[in-house]
């Protein structure tokens, strides 16, 4: 797969765009050579302790972390400043960078129909159902189902089961903060342990249910509440990968105004900042209940597409294609 690209479909525009894979030969030489010819060195750099020197290394160091010139930086990331909440000027660290907050209330619009369901993040994302017989080994490759819930989580895991789910890989240069996908009561929400691998998708599918192994968070909302979206019990996991350091719960109702940490009883209300990534890449994944979720016709269309070179499409052996999307962008409809 070492000259292999990777590409997706921008949504909004309907092209194929190829992603530049950051410190792509590292990942191979990871989860190649090193994977396999010295697992006990594989394991220890995917270990909580590597992952964050890793992170300070790219974020923190005050030798390399410094950025002279934030709004060409901005630029050559493709990031328009216009969006940025605050003075460009200060997002004079990678961390800063990384951690940025944007104008989501003007740049990333929300409809106001109570039966969508948003992205949770700017991200390239794929759809998939844990009924269908023909998407049972793709998911088998991404993850684990017991094991991303949780094997001790029996009432999730039944209340799940044969439902729906969408996947959002959020790259390095993306905005990192996740948005409320629905609106409901917060009935759950625990932490799972767990190693830190890479979300590159050569990592993925070099690996065997990567995003289940990973640290992540489970928050379950219940949306058929009162003001809420209608659409079930809902399940938002989020999952570190390497250099991401920790998962902040920091929800608020208005802008980034007073941040809260997210805990049972709480109501979240769709579009709201939730969480945030620090720092590095990241997945968020949305469970749904069984035929409870309809996702959009184009995001189906796209995933199947045989005109796009896209790395999970090779690996393995089943048209699998992204589509980049927007936080707080409608992605499906309760059914």
């Amino acid at each position: 797969m070492k000259s292999v690209a990777h590409q997706y479909i921008e949504r909004n525009t309907l092209r194929v765009r190829t992603e530049r894979l950051l410190a792509d030969r590292m990942i191979r030489v990871l989860y190649s050579g090193i994977r396999e010819n010295a697992p006990f060195l594989f394991n220890l750099l995917l270990s909580s302790r590597f992952s964050a020197f890793f992170g300070y290394l790219n974020y923190d160091c005050p030798i390399r972390s410094g950025i002279s010139e934030p709004l060409k930086m901005l630029e050559s990331l493709g990031i328009p400043p216009e969006e940025i909440h605050g003075r460009v000027e200060e997002l004079n660290t990678y961390r800063k960078l990384f951690e940025r907050q944007i104008r989501y209330w003007e740049c990333r619009p929300m409809t106001g129909e109570a039966s969508c369901v948003v992205s949770p993040a700017d991200a390239r994302m794929l759809t998939g159902s844990f009924g269908q017989t023909e998407a049972l080994f793709i998911k088998e490759k991404f993850f684990n189902f017991r094991e991303l819930i949780g094997q001790d989580k029996a009432h999730w895991l039944s209340v799940f089961e044969n439902g729906d789910y969408a996947v959002f890989r959020l790259t390095p240069e993306k905005y990192h903060y996740n948005h409320t996908p629905v609106s409901g009561k917060v009935v759950d929400i625990y932490e799972v342990d767990g190693a830190y691998h890479s979300c590159n998708p050569g990592a993925v599918v070099r690996s065997v249910t990567p995003f289940s192994k990973n640290r992540r968070v489970v928050t379950v909302l219940d949306t058929d509440v009162d003001n809420g979206t209608g659409i079930g019990l809902v399940a938002i996991v989020e999952i570190v990968a390497l250099m991401i350091g920790r998962i902040v719960q920091c929800y608020s109702d208005r802008r980034y105004e007073y941040p809260c940490p997210v805990i049972k009883g709480l109501f979240l209300e769709k579009g709201r900042p939730k969480s945030l990534f620090r720092p590095g890449s990241s997945t968020t994944v949305l469970i749904f209940q069984k035929n409870r979720v309809r996702f959009s016709d184009d995001l189906l269309e796209n995933l199947n597409r045989t005109d796009v070179q896209s790395r999970f499409s090779q690996g393995f052996g089943k048209s699998l294609v992204e589509t980049e999307v927007n936080v707080r962008e409608t992605i499906g409809r309760a059914v």
